[in-house]
């Protein structure tokens, strides 16, 4: 960190310079009694922009509030203001806090660990671009880390910094950081999180906070602060989609008509041509106006008043945009919400959805799944209540300019007010248009970008030689506790010593990689299926042939999976037992916590399963070994001439 002595420096030109600094936003986040208000304290103390005031305040308050032991500064009490945090020893509201660097201005949100303000953190961390998320090392990843990187990730703040806190009561053990770092890796994977470095740090002790700790020489990284004043945040800002939402309308004489607002994303130039949504109407920049005079050009994050060459109309709300990047426009939204009120999101009640400078009423059309924000399941939901986060279909009364929020933040986020109380009740980013389709709309969708297929030079013929086999896809069907699993695996054994080319593809399987974002609602279940199926044609196209094994309980997917792979090429066993036989059988006891309301939409429980109308093969897997199923399904093979 550099130092000013303002002594020698003129007032002014300091000031000029200090105006100029770019100004980085950022959040420290994870579980209660991580450290989090402990760091912002340190980082406040030893970069000196603490008043003595202040301090003095501090230390008073440390002797009867203080959680650091007599005579020592707790310096979480600089952020922790509020007397229930002070009495409680957490955090509760968000707390900014603003310090500067010769490098860098800082504004800084210390958010709350505990699960009950999960609606602070989000608050706090929608404004940042930067996350530090803070890991007690004693404890490794807990529930809340989860929770917090899924926000952090749900909110799309690209730069993350996994503060490893507290190394000085484990005896700064290298072994222990690596651990909890190879721990965070596995579950972030899951996660949209591009950026992300790892300190380990002591922040009651000032190690590797401001100044590197001698005492963890095995870290080659830089202190947090180093860090902070040089992530490269520049480039984060969208700076090619035009976005201009206007706020206000000023005509102080006849011959002078602008709109007034803050250029949201891209650069508005004098004499561009610009649309008005959601009118479509055309017209050119004629000047761009600000306090200090005109200007050739405005970027975001400008106040700006633009006047246009032609008399169209616009209003509040509206937004220009360039007429070759437009946004999408539409009444209907797929949306992430965040849900932060004590009475619950439910279909049927009218919301004011705020947009921008856009405000129009919206309601719940469809839930499409909840957010286990722990675990990254998807389940079914009839409603959303406090905290909760779930995959939301609105209608809105107007239709909307707005682009999906990984695209554009400024034009994808919005909020949820109760039209009676005013109050802002629920947070929502906007997904990609299409996002939330019915149970087999993805299967017909098309790419959103036009490839040219190329051709293997490898002959599918040539394939069928070396392997002595046509390969095909054996479909094994049924419900939970049927056997499909075991007859697929014992079918790739027989099969495998035959000297064929063979693999697996098992429903659970596929779900800890390829399908890990799914949960088990029909649309997850079709979607699961689908990408599988597609996982099933790659292995046929290289000659290998595959045995799927999955629930699938609808007819119609089914039957479009076929259509996928090749009807020629897909072989349908539906294995079947008594419902006793299959709960017998049951050793994962979802039956039984389907019976208790904990897993919902279950196929043959809480959701129907449709049983094939005519599948190739029907194995009663109550009354028939494993091995005569193996040779049933092998002689089929054989009869349909798919092995030689």
């Amino acid at each position: 960190m550099q130092t000013v002595d303002l002594s020698k420096e003129d007032i002014h030109s300091y000031l000029a310079r200090h105006q100029k600094k770019e100004l980085l936003r950022f959040l420290t986040c994870g579980s209660v009694d991580d450290g989090k208000s402990t760091l912002i304290g340190r980082l406040l103390h030893d970069t000196k922009t603490i008043y003595e005031d202040q301090l003095a305040a501090v230390k008073r308050d440390s002797e009867k509030v203080g959680t650091t032991g007599a005579g020592e500064v707790d310096l979480a009490l600089l952020t922790d203001g509020l007397k229930a945090e002070r009495e409680q020893g957490i955090t509760i509201d968000v707390a900014y806090r603003y310090f500067s660097t010769d490098r860098r201005k800082f504004i800084i949100a210390d958010t709350p660990g505990h699960e009950q303000y999960t609606r602070n953190m989000a608050t706090g961390a929608s404004t940042c671009q930067l996350a530090i998320i803070l890991i007690d090392a004693r404890h490794g990843v807990m529930t809340q880390t989860r929770r917090h990187s899924y926000i952090v990730s749900l909110l799309g703040i690209r730069h993350v910094v996994v503060a490893i806190n507290k190394m000085d009561l484990v005896d700064h053990s290298r072994d222990v950081f690596e651990r909890i770092k190879d721990e965070y890796t596995g579950f972030v994977a899951k996660l949209d999180l591009r950026d992300v470095i790892f300190i380990p740090m002591s922040a009651l002790k000032g190690e590797n906070v401001v100044s590197r700790s001698e005492a963890m020489p095995w870290y080659s990284g830089p202190p947090l602060l180093d860090h902070l004043e040089t992530v490269h945040i520049a480039s984060d800002r969208n700076l090619t989609d035009l976005r201009f939402p206007v706020q206000y309308v000023i005509r102080p004489n006849l011959d002078f008509r602008g709109f007034a607002g803050t250029v949201a994303s891209g650069i508005l130039n004098r004499g561009d041509e610009i649309m008005v949504l959601p009118s479509g109407k055309r017209s050119r920049v004629k000047s761009i106006v600000t306090q200090d005079g005109e200007l050739e050009s405005a970027f975001a994050p400008q106040a700006v008043t633009v006047t246009l060459a032609d008399e169209v109309d616009v209003s509040r709300g509206d937004m220009l945009v360039r007429p070759d990047s437009p946004p999408h426009v539409s009444s209907e939204l797929e949306a992430m919400v965040v849900w932060m009120a004590e009475q619950p999101l439910v279909p049927g009640r009218t919301y004011s959805l705020k947009q921008t400078t856009r405000q129009v009423s919206a309601e719940v059309a469809a839930f499409r799944h909840g957010v286990d924000v722990n675990t990254l399941e998807n389940r079914a939901i009839t409603r959303l209540g406090l905290n909760e986060v779930g995959h939301v279909q609105l209608s809105l009364t107007q239709a909307l300019a707005y682009d999906p929020y990984r695209i554009n933040a400024a034009t994808g986020a919005f909020i949820l007010i109760d039209r009676l109380t005013n109050n802002t009740v629920g947070a929502g980013m906007i997904l990609e248009p299409g996002i939330g389709r019915a149970p087999g709309d993805a299967w017909a969708s098309e790419p959103a970008v036009r490839l040219k297929f190329r051709e293997s030079l490898v002959a599918p013929v040539e394939r069928e030689q070396r392997f002595g086999q046509v390969p095909i896809t054996v479909l094994l069907v049924g419900l939970t506790g049927s056997g499909k699993s075991r007859i697929a695996y014992g079918l790739e054994r027989r099969l495998w010593d035959e000297g064929r080319a063979v693999t697996v593809l098992y429903g659970q399987n596929m779900r800890q990689g390829l399908n890990r974002d799914l949960g088990f609602t029909a649309d997850d279940r079709s979607e699961n299926l689908r990408r599988s199926a597609e996982v099933a044609k790659l292995m046929n196209d290289a000659g290998i042939t595959t045995i799927a094994a999955f629930v699938a309980p609808h007819e119609a997917i089914r039957e479009k999976a076929k259509d996928l792979i090749g009807r020629d090429r897909v072989l349908e066993v539906y294995c079947t037992a008594p419902m006793d036989v299959l709960r017998s059988r049951d050793q994962s006891g979802a039956y039984r916590l389907a019976d208790e309301g904990k897993i919902a939409q279950m196929p043959g429980v809480t959701a129907a399963f449709e049983e094939p109308k005519a599948p190739d093969l029907v194995l009663q897997t109550d009354q028939i070994r494993m091995d005569e199923c193996v040779d049933r399904i092998v002689e089929l093979m054989r009869a349909k001439g798919f092995l030689s």
